[in-house]
C-alpha cells in the first residue's frame, strides 16, 4: 500500500486526538514569576539553591497545586500553610506544609533565599519522611474504619437484642 499525504494527515490526527484525551502535564517553568495567595507579592525564580520554586519566600506559603512533583494535576489549588519544621541529619531544614483545604502534608527543601527567620518561628517537628506520613495515613484510615465496623457490629446486636425482646 502506498502511503499518500492523506493518510499521514490521518495518522497526524489520530495522535492529536490520543494527546488530546491524556491529562496535560502544566509544568511552569522554573524561570516562571508568580504572586501569592497569602502575601500577594510576587515571586520571582530561584536566584540560588534549588531548581524548583514550590513556596513564597516571604510568607514561607504554598498552594496544592501538584499530585507529583511539578505536575500541576491537583485540583485542590488550596493554601499550604507552613505547619513546621525539621532538621534532616545532614543539616538540610525542611518546611512542612499542611493544605488548608484537604490537611494534605508535604515537606519542601528551604531556599536559599527564604526568610529564615520566620522559618524558625514555627514549631520545630519531629523529622519525618513522606514514607512515615503515608504509613501514618494508612494507620487512621484503618483505625477509623475499624471502629466504623466495631459501632456497625453493636448496632446489629442492638437491633437483634430489640427484636428477640419483641417475640
Amino acid at each position: 500500500m502506498r502511503i499518500t499525504h492523506k493518510h499521514t494527515n490521518y495518522i497526524a490526527q489520530q495522535r492529536h486526538t490520543q494527546k488530546m484525551q491524556r491529562p496535560r502535564r502544566q509544568q511552569r517553568s522554573t524561570a516562571d514569576v508568580f504572586k501569592c495567595n497569602n502575601c500577594r507579592r510576587f515571586i520571582g525564580p530561584l536566584p540560588y539553591g534549588g531548581h524548583h520554586r514550590n513556596h513564597c519566600p516571604f510568607c514561607l506559603f504554598s498552594r496544592h497545586v501538584d499530585e507529583r512533583k511539578g505536575d500541576r494535576l491537583n485540583e485542590c489549588g488550596s493554601r499550604m500553610e507552613p505547619s513546621g519544621y525539621f532538621q534532616r541529619p545532614n543539616g538540610e531544614y525542611v518546611l512542612v506544609h499542611r493544605c488548608l483545604g484537604c490537611a494534605f502534608e508535604r515537606f519542601n527543601r528551604i531556599a536559599g533565599d527564604d526568610n529564615f527567620d520566620l522559618l524558625l518561628t514555627l514549631p520545630l517537628v519531629a523529622p519525618r519522611t513522606s514514607q512515615d506520613v503515608k504509613q501514618q495515613r494508612l494507620q487512621r484510615a484503618l483505625t477509623a474504619s475499624f471502629e466504623e465496623s466495631k459501632e456497625m457490629e453493636s448496632l446489629v446486636n442492638s437491633e437483634v437484642e430489640v427484636e428477640e425482646a419483641d417475640w
